[in-house]
């Protein structure tokens, strides 16, 4: 896919601002876009072979990686990170804020 492309992509889905992004579309949305990226390459069965024994050295290893990749394709990767992890945080702090409010109610029953 071509950075043009993706950029396309974002904006149809989430708008020119990302004004439609929420933590629940977004996770919908890259799950459905990593599907389609990657199910033509993949054949078959897959086999995960991963000699890193800890999160740490999983992430070290994949931005590692990273940095050899084609311009284009490391800024696509780095991006839908970044994204998916900044919706994750703020999907947390909601769901944080909502278990005070609601535990607050259920408490007082």
């Amino acid at each position: 896919m071509r950075l043009s492309e993706f950029r396309e992509e974002i904006r149809k889905e989430f708008g020119d601002k990302l004004e439609h992004a929420t933590p629940a579309n977004v996770r919908e949305f890259l799950d459905h876009f990593q599907q389609k990226l990657y199910q033509n390459s993949m054949p078959g069965r897959m086999v995960l072979n991963e000699p890193k024994t800890t999160y740490e050295e999983i992430i070290k290893d994949f931005f590692s990686r990273v940095l050899d990749y084609p311009p284009e394709e490391a800024l696509m990767l780095m991006w839908t990170m970044a994204f998916d992890l900044s919706f994750s945080a703020l999907e947390m702090q909601l769901a944080e804020r909502f278990n005070t409010l609601f535990g607050e109610i259920g408490e007082d029953n």
